[in-house]
């Protein structure tokens, strides 16, 4: 295994991988800095999906090398690959998956209690997430009945608040009117350089993705200069060079 740019957070070569036999990434490669916001852009089904679990440590790909900070992520067993995600990443989704007999600076603080930090110290960092997101007033609200984009932002900030070195984000602002999702990602993108945090964002939004330092066009599986080439063999595909 060769070891990635000592510059770069994120660093994946050649990945493959198939759902029953359906490829979904065909040899993609990219690289992401430290600091930087990157949109992976493209339609549905096209593997952007994929290559965010690939990178966060969720799925292992069929082949390929996956590295965070020079050190390997696909070769990791289950529970540390776990112990990463909880530790180092954040992850937002499309739905924000909040628990609803948790109140919202419960629902922040989940990843902060889950490794173990006391219910003080973690409600702390929770509200003042909250507060900068501008949602400190529903703190001991439940989060069934709020609306749309308020419960996303309750996922932003608890995907901010262990301190991540990356937060990935599917389609974070997919299922929030015009408005509110562009309040919503310049919160996300705010917060990620104010703190130095990399973001990782897989979009199907044009307008989502200008938002971003970078942007990697993403189509049947294959990433940057791949994507576009649209008479490229199919039965030979080569890495991306991104």
């Amino acid at each position: 295994m060769e070891a990635p740019p000592d510059n770069d957070v994120l660093w994946a070569r050649a990945l493959r991988h198939s759902y029953q036999g359906s490829p979904a990434l065909l040899g993609v490669s990219v690289s992401v800095r430290a600091g930087e916001i990157l949109a992976l852009a493209g339609p549905r089904g096209s593997g952007k999906s994929t290559l965010l679990r690939c990178l966060s440590g969720q799925l292992v790909p069929d082949e390929g090398e996956v590295w965070f900070n020079s050190g390997p992520v696909h070769t990791l067993p289950e529970t540390a690959r776990e112990r990463l995600r909880r530790d180092r990443f954040g992850w937002i989704g499309a739905d924000p998956q909040l628990l609803p007999e948790l109140n919202v600076w419960e629902n922040a603080a989940l990843p902060l209690l889950l490794r173990g930090e006391s219910s003080r110290a973690a409600r702390a960092a929770a509200c003042e997430w909250l507060d900068r997101l501008d949602i400190g007033d529903i703190a001991r609200r439940r989060p069934t009945g709020l609306p749309a984009a308020k419960r996303q932002r309750v996922a932003v900030a608890r995907a901010l608040v262990t301190g991540p070195a990356v937060v990935f984000a599917d389609e974070p602002t997919a299922p929030l009117h015009r408005n509110d999702r562009a309040h919503v990602l310049r919160t996300l993108t705010s917060a990620a350089r104010t703190h130095g945090i990399t973001v990782v964002l897989a979009t199907s939004d044009p307008d989502i993705a200008a938002h971003a330092d970078r942007v990697i066009p993403f189509a049947d599986g294959r990433a940057g200069t791949a994507a576009q080439d649209q008479d490229q063999d199919l039965s030979a595909p080569r890495p991306a060079t991104v």
